[in-house]
Formats: structure tokens, sequence, C-alpha cells
């Protein structure tokens, strides 16, 4: 079986540094993607990403609490703006280095931010600030499932990669997020937008291998809803 190598987040509990990676993401890859799923995690020295890329098929990144760093955007951090830099010192050169050497690659949530900043874009760290935009966070109070249900419908470039591995036109997302792409990198594609405009997914025309970010979440029970299908159908064949 092919190898998908899954980038950790990491945390502090109880005084100690942990690394880990929702069980979604784990099912999905194993289920979905029809591969072994492997846990990269991000620590204080950075492993090497010539390293990782021998030792996997293909790479996820996954969501998190936290945020990019904006010193890595030009940005300065807001309050509420909680961030991971190891994480960042571990996603942004491991997702160069993929690009180039031609690795499969499906960035979600903080993922496809981490894609965005690593091209050259930058971010809005709080999207329900800016006029006429919805706001995109996760609701209060409310179960898993509520919090992970569908939230806003997108609608997808019908000449874009979701468009052709789904063959849909629109679909309703468990989108989830406070911060999202402000100035899109050079040479990325929306694939997806929000009913505000916001952009919820992109792809590389012209990459190696299969790329694609979402802003949404399709790991978290993906095999009911078929555009998620779709997406974890194609990554696993492309590795």
């Amino acid at each position: 079986m092919k190898r998908v190598g899954i980038v950790c987040d990491r945390r502090v509990f109880d005084g100690m540094a942990v690394h880990q990676a929702n069980d979604e993401y784990v099912a999905a890859v194993r289920d979905g993607a029809g591969a072994i799923p492997l846990l990269i995690p991000s620590t204080d020295m950075p492993l090497n990403p010539a390293d990782l890329l021998a030792a996997v098929d293909g790479l996820l990144f996954t969501g998190a609490p936290s945020n990019v760093a904006p010193s890595l955007y030009g940005g300065t951090p807001r309050p509420g703006t909680e961030l991971d830099e190891m994480r960042d010192a571990t996603t942004l050169p491991l997702l160069r280095a993929a690009i180039q050497s031609g690795k499969p690659l499906l960035a979600i949530c903080r993922g496809f931010q981490e894609l965005n900043v690593a091209l050259g874009g930058s971010l809005h760290q709080h999207l329900h600030e800016i006029p006429g935009r919805l706001d995109h966070r996760e609701p209060s109070d409310v179960s898993r499932d509520k919090e992970y249900g569908p939230a806003h419908p997108v609608v997808l470039a019908p000449d874009g990669l979701l468009a052709e591995l789904s063959g849909m036109s629109d679909a309703m997302v468990n989108s989830l997020h406070h911060q999202g792409v402000d100035r899109l990198a050079p040479g990325l594609k929306a694939e997806a937008h929000a009913p505000d405009g916001q952009i919820e997914a992109v792809s590389l025309p012209g990459a190696k291998a299969f790329l694609l970010g979402v802003q949404w979440h399709p790991e978290w029970a993906f095999a009911q809803d078929p555009l998620s299908v779709a997406i974890f159908r194609a990554f696993g064949a492309s590795l």
C-alpha cells in the first residue's frame, strides 16, 4: 500500500508537548485514499523535507486551531491569533519541496492557508470583520456533529479540478474558520468560492502531481458526502 504523511499539530497538555492528528484524517487516508497513514511531527528542529518526501508517497496537511504566523506573509499578529511557529517551520518548506518534487498533496483548512502562504499569498486574520463577508467561524456550544455540519454552499469553477473529479458544479461544505485567503498566491487557481466571494479551494495548474487545497473539512464523515469521497478517491489514485 502507498503511504501518506499526515502533518501533525504540536500542542501542550499538562505542561507536555504532544503531536496529534484527529482520527478523521487518519480514517479518511486509510479508507478514502486507500493508503497507510503516517504521522509527521512538527519538532523544535524541523525534519528534513527531502527525508520526509523519501518516506511517503503523498502528503496531507491538516487543519488546526492554530494559525500561520502573520510575519510569514508581511502581517502583524492580531489579538486572538493562536500561533504554532514550529508547525510553520515544518509545513511551509515541506509544501514547497513537495511541489517541486512532484509529490501528491492534499491541504485542508490550516493546510489550505499554509499552501497559500508557502507560495507567496497572504491571509485575512479575521474574516468576520470584513464588510460583506459571512461569519465563517464555527458555532459555539453545539455538538461536534453540528459543529462540522454543512455551513454554506460553494460554487465550483466549471473548468477546475474539483468539478472534473466530482462531476459537480456546487456543493454544501462544512467550512469553519476565522481566517482565509486575502491575496491568492501566484500560480494558484481558485477552485471554489463561498457566497460572499471568499476563496474556499485552490489548485495549481501545471503542477507535477495532484495538488488540491480546501478550506473546509472533507475528512469529517467523508464517506457520507459525495464530494469528499471524490476528493479522497482522486488523492489516493494519484499516489
